[in-house]
């Protein structure tokens, strides 16, 4: 990227606005994934008018941008794999509007999800998806990898939520789709078809979200199985049972052991834990819906089963819960975290041979995930300068990958494709599927300026 380019981002957006400074662009050549790749320089639009003009300059010079929120993704899908820019979306951080009447909220890409939320509250509403990285993560990275959470199982993902979006196309133009209403069957969903498409078809500008009111009572349980086959039919029959828990999460042994050993945690030695919230109105309600639960867990052999008595006590319950991550990085340098996702029925089945596929490697692995939606997330440790652990790694990743889709799974339920997941699109997706997904990012971008080498998209 030569000096006059440079100088024409910086008279778009502003000094404060551009970097190629070597600090800057160090940051910005990964994000949590174990891909890496530096940009040339990175700027803060705060605008649409900029995103446009931006584009329409990435084109006429063929240089690639790559849109980015808060660089939380597992997937490597906002690293600059071609160099170029990287257009960060973070500041472009104003709540438009908040419709309490509509049940619908207008932002940019740039707000923290935890922001929104905190905005929300004094209304009694919420955004419910609650991705782990709430904290951190942008409602425009949300979007863009169809992001989801603990509360999947009874509220859904991202896409579920999206009514409307503004967007800026590869070749400038700017564009809105959906509308404002709960429901529209008005022409071809484009909202849906950026929703989820990793800024690989346009930059979104705008969102307008669906909301709802907050549940006032929960509950949470904790329950132990000395087998994992047992904890996933528990899972299965919990979903069957006439109640959708509000959150439906499960624990592997290495997961309690590494928590244990790892995180300073005082937990039983069982094969696996589940952890479940239901809720509603009234404490009744969140109560008669626990009871149904309690009795399918000890039709499932659950060999211990604890209620919490008071928030204090159900903050401490998931505790463990929201260290599993974190702690389990801890036992190597490096580590791969996916989340495949199968029918809720196939959970005990994938549960038993994600563990038998990855032990056979001798490498450390937990399985923690969102049970309720079948969505587990296997985590393997490793240490990428050794060939040989890279090379392990790369089996068992391929292994799992062959056996959520032999089981009707899909590749990712929440993290997206990015870069980790493109070489195994196969898998998942037919070849004429596949055709028309390159088709729809040619036509879209036939310059391949917006986030290439993404999701296997290439021609």
């Amino acid at each position: 990227m030569d000096d006059r380019i440079k100088q024409a981002l910086i008279d778009i957006v502003g000094k404060p606005n551009f970097t190629d400074s070597l600090i800057d662009l160090v940051s910005y050549s990964y994000d949590a994934s174990d891909h890496d790749h530096r940009p040339a320089a990175a700027a803060w639009p705060t605008r649409s008018e900029q995103v446009s003009e931006i584009l329409v300059m990435a084109n006429e010079h063929g240089f690639p941008v790559t849109p980015r929120g808060a660089g939380t993704g597992f997937a490597g899908s906002g690293v600059p794999v071609r160099g170029g820019l990287v257009l960060d979306m973070c500041r472009m951080i104003r709540i438009i509007d908040i419709r309490i009447p509509d049940r619908q909220v207008i932002v940019e890409p740039g707000v923290v999800y935890a922001d929104l939320e905190k905005a929300l509250s004094p209304y009694g509403f919420f955004f419910p998806p609650d991705p782990a990285s709430g904290k951190v993560c942008t409602l425009g990275g949300n979007v863009a990898t169809n992001a989801g959470g603990i509360k999947g199982a009874k509220y859904g993902v991202t896409k579920d939520y999206v009514l409307g979006l503004e967007v800026v196309l590869p070749d400038g133009r700017i564009m809105r789709t959906g509308s404002r209403c709960m429901k529209s069957s008005s022409g071809y969903d484009l909202t849906r078809l950026f929703v989820g498409s990793e800024g690989t078809l346009g930059v979104i500008t705008q969102i307008t979200l669906k909301i709802n009111p907050r549940p006032t009572a929960t509950r949470t349980a904790l329950a132990l199985f000395s087998t994992l086959k047992d904890a996933g039919r528990a899972v299965t029959g919990i979903m069957h049972s006439g109640v959708i828990p509000s959150v439906l999460e499960i624990l592997d042994e290495n997961t309690i052991r590494a928590l244990s050993e790892h995180g300073g945690m005082d937990l039983p030695d069982v094969t696996a834990m589940i952890l479940i919230e239901t809720d509603g109105y009234t404490d009744t309600e969140a109560s008669y819906q626990m009871s149904k639960v309690a009795q399918v867990l000890r039709e499932n052999n659950a060999t211990h089963i604890q209620e919490a008595a008071s928030a204090q006590e159900a903050e401490k319950l998931w505790k463990a819960r929201k260290s599993a991550g974190s702690v389990a990085a801890r036992l190597r340098a490096n580590n791969v975290s996916e989340d495949v996702t199968v029918p809720i029925s196939k959970v005990p089945d994938l549960l038993t041979r994600i563990s038998e596929t990855v032990r056979k490697y001798d490498l450390p692995f937990v399985i923690f995930g969102h049970a309720g939606d079948g969505n587990l997330h296997p985590k393997i440790m490793y240490d990428r300068t050794d060939p040989e652990q890279v090379r392990k790694v790369q089996k068992a990743v391929y292994e799992i990958f062959k056996l959520t889709c032999d089981l009707g799974g899909t590749l990712t339920g929440e993290h997206g494709i990015g870069l980790a997941k493109a070489p195994y699109m196969h898998l998942e997706h037919d070849p004429v599927a596949l055709d028309l997904m390159r088709s729809l990012k040619v036509l879209l971008d036939p310059n391949n300026i917006l986030n290439p080498g993404k999701m296997n998209l290439d021609r």
